[in-house]
């Protein structure tokens, strides 16, 4: 059986992790130091433990912390961890600048959920609403070794899965193209786009549109929007009408070089600022 710790195990994305593993055939330890997360972490039935006790004798430690606590933490935690154990990251952005701290006879592995695709067909209400992922809601998911053998991936695999689940596709690719998927193509610029889009149902709405009638105006057609762009209909495509519509909103609304966001060097830049 193996050991796992739980680093900021009662955090947002420790809860989730938690409490998919729990029942899993493994031997748990439990880290959380805000006395919030302690408590969150007791209404499940579990009890802290502390790094010290923990870490050294774990197979695998997952860092459930965010971006910006992983250069001034991850020292502390790897270097308790024995020769030949595994790190599991939950994001790719630390890892990539360098903020992670490295020993060269431990393994490393990054994974992140791809969330439920707003085009999975789930076959209860209550999955529907499963809006995040690792709960009912299947999902995707992908998975980078960062440093280590392929046993440490199969295991890193199995891990996340579970962490995850229900999973239906994990998807192997590198940190860096892990990167360039977030923040770079998910949160720089279609968390943007998406912004800016709900600032214009806000807008119009200020205008005198009826609140309610303009939502759903806007959201259907999103619906279709999206289904026509990523395939989900084939053969569809837009009106010529619509189409003039988008080239006259792409040289109004965007830059010419906007693509440059997804160029890796900004996408550093982009990573560096957020770590």
């Amino acid at each position: 059986m193996k050991k796992i710790t739980i680093i900021g195990a009662g955090g947002k994305m420790g809860m989730r992790i938690s409490r998919n593993l729990k029942d899993e055939l493994y031997d748990i330890s439990y880290v959380e130091i805000s006395e919030e997360g302690r408590i969150r972490l007791r209404e499940l039935g579990l009890s802290c433990s502390s790094e010290s006790d923990s870490v050294p004798e774990s197979d695998v430690v997952i860092l459930a912390i965010p971006d910006v606590a992983i250069e001034s933490v991850s020292p502390g935690i790897v270097k308790l961890m024995k020769p030949g154990s595994l790190v599991i990251t939950l994001d790719p952005a630390a890892p990539y600048a360098g903020k992670l701290y490295h020993r060269f006879d431990i393994a490393y592995f990054v994974t992140h959920p791809s969330h439920p695709s707003i085009f999975n067909w789930e076959p209860t209400i209550e999955a529907q609403k499963d809006h995040f992922g690792g709960n009912l809601a299947k999902q995707t998911m992908v998975c980078a070794l960062m440093d280590g053998e392929e046993s440490d991936y199969e295991l890193g695999v199995e891990i996340a899965t579970k962490m995850y689940a229900p999973i239906s596709v994990a998807h192997r690719i590198t940190v860096e193209q892990m990167a360039i998927l977030e923040p770079g193509l998910v949160e720089t610029l279609s968390s943007t786009c998406i912004y800016v889009i709900r600032q214009a149902l806000d807008e119009v709405i200020k205008q005198g549109m009826p609140a309610e009638a303009a939502k759903d105006f806007l959201l259907g057609h999103l619906h279709i929007q999206l289904a026509v762009l990523f395939d989900q209909i084939p053969g569809a495509v837009f009106s010529d009408a619509a189409n003039k519509a988008i080239t006259y909103g792409i040289n109004e609304i965007f830059k010419s070089d906007w693509k440059k966001v997804l160029g890796i060097e900004n996408v550093k830049e982009q990573i560096l600022a957020i770590t």
